[in-house]
């Protein structure tokens, strides 16, 4: 597909999103009960396929967070909203990946974007498990930014899943569903959570400065290298046949 196909697909798909974002009205865990109620025995799938096509666009996932467990109780809540996040997280990364990457390739030798890149991809499981534990970022563009820069699929799915986990579990667990507040337990959680993160991202951004210190010039001259470690033996050599 040519570039500038691509290019015009993903600006509609943002911009629907952007618009789905805006406009669709977000249901409190009370509407959605009464929603989820009618699909009896199979309230848990409906409630996941609801859950991970939704949340592609930039909607919180907090509200489903609520509902997960006001619908399905704690054990099962929580399962079902991981998954849900796994395969919403997959799908985000996915689209901005086959739309987007190709139209900021260009953009990836800027210094500042360059920096960014590599710092997240060099950080790997660590550098997506950080971010996602910090409240304030928003879950489906963090996906999209990961898929168009040089982030692997795998250490990304991971790291999402991981830095979900104790949000999701503190969300279902301590949220009060019925009237969306935010109790001082999971107020406290949230706190631990972004300090978590903020720590891992700390550690990234020294571990990538110092091997950038350390590594580069060990791999500068292969070659001369390479002459060191083969001249003790010539030198041996040259002893025993005198």
């Amino acid at each position: 597909m040519s570039r500038r196909r691509k290019l015009i697909i993903a600006v509609v798909l943002f911009a629907g999103a952007v618009l789905a974002a805006f406009t669709l009205p977000v249901p409190s865990p009370a509407e959605l009960r009464d929603w989820a109620a009618g699909a009896g025995p199979v309230t848990a799938l409906v409630f996941l396929a609801a859950y991970a096509v939704l949340t592609v666009a930039p909607i919180p996932r907090t509200v489903f967070n609520l509902a997960a467990g006001l619908l399905l109780g704690d054990a099962l809540g929580i399962v079902v909203a991981l998954t849900a996040t796994a395969i919403s997280g997959a799908l985000g990364f996915g689209l901005a990946r086959w739309a987007g990457r190709d139209l900021v390739s260009r953009h990836l030798e800027r210094k500042a974007v360059r920096a960014v890149d590599e710092r997240l991809a060099g950080g790997g499981v660590l550098a997506v498990t950080s971010l996602r534990l910090i409240p304030v970022i928003p879950f489906a563009p963090l996906g999209y930014c990961c898929g168009i820069l040089s982030v692997g699929f795998r250490p990304y799915l991971v790291g999402t899943v991981l830095g979900s986990l104790p949000g999701t579990v503190a969300v279902v667990v301590l949220g009060d569903a019925l009237t969306g507040g935010t109790p001082p337990a999971l107020v406290a959680c949230y706190g631990a959570f972004a300090l978590a993160g903020a720590v891992g991202l700390v550690r990234i951004a020294r571990g990538t400065a110092y091997d950038g210190r350390i590594g580069q010039p060990a791999t500068l001259d292969p070659v001369r290298e390479e002459i060191v470690r083969a001249e003790p033996g010539q030198h041996m050599r040259r002893v025993s046949e005198e």
